[in-house]
């Protein structure tokens, strides 16, 4: 199967639904390592979105997700918005000669964009970040479609490690982002950012999966 530009636009809708869903749980766990306002500024960013998105023609899957990108690099304050943005920007970019999304495609896109939010935070796996999510997400995804699992499968393995890598933030001391300023403190606290991008992940599922609008 291959994503389409309606399946594209769900998984963005569907993503915008689980910020505003728990926008407050979000803050919650940024308000004990973090500025406190990651998930009021997800949903602002999100819903700033979804309109653009909605409004879209059918077109690429691309132009979508760079629709996205400018859109959150705009209105997402802190480090969310550039981080998001460079994450959809790059899988635009990646997609951009792509007539047709395979799993594979959006497997290659996927690690590509995980790789240039690293680039971006100067972050690495156990600095407690979205990378503590993302990454593990990715490599699942590569994996199962590697060893030959159907799409909805190796989906369901990414959706899965990624949340595992966002519990398995609880213990780690940050040593990035405004919880790395807590030094020993940040530990016993799930990321925030861990946490909203295995929500992407999730959404991810929800819409490419088989028989998803």
């Amino acid at each position: 199967m291959s994503v389409t530009f309606e399946q594209a636009r769900a998984f963005v809708s569907k993503f915008q639904e689980a910020i505003a869903a728990d926008k407050e749980y979000l803050t919650e766990l940024d308000s004990a390592i973090g500025d406190g306002d990651h998930g009021i500024n997800m949903d602002r960013g999100m819903r700033a979105v979804l309109p653009k998105v909605e409004a879209l023609p059918n077109g690429t899957v691309a132009d979508l997700f760079r629709t996205v990108a400018m859109t959150l690099i705009s209105t997402v304050g802190g480090a969310s918005g550039p981080l998001y943005g460079t994450l959809f920007l790059q899988l635009g970019t990646n997609l951009k000669a792509k007539e047709s999304v395979e799993p594979q495609d959006w497997s290659e896109a996927l690690t590509t964009a995980v790789a240039a939010v690293m680039s971006r935070g100067r972050a690495e796996p156990r600095d407690k970040t979205m990378v503590d999510a993302l990454l593990p997400a990715s490599q699942a995804l590569a994996s199962g479609l590697a060893a030959g699992d159907e799409f909805d499968m190796a989906l369901q393995a990414a959706e899965e490690a990624a949340h595992q890598g966002a519990l398995d933030t609880i213990p780690m001391v940050a040593h990035r982002g405004r919880a790395s300023y807590l030094g020993d403190r940040s530990a016993g606290h799930q990321d925030p950012g861990a946490t909203s991008s295995w929500m992407l992940m999730r959404a991810a599922r929800e819409a490419f999966a088989t028989g998803s609008n």
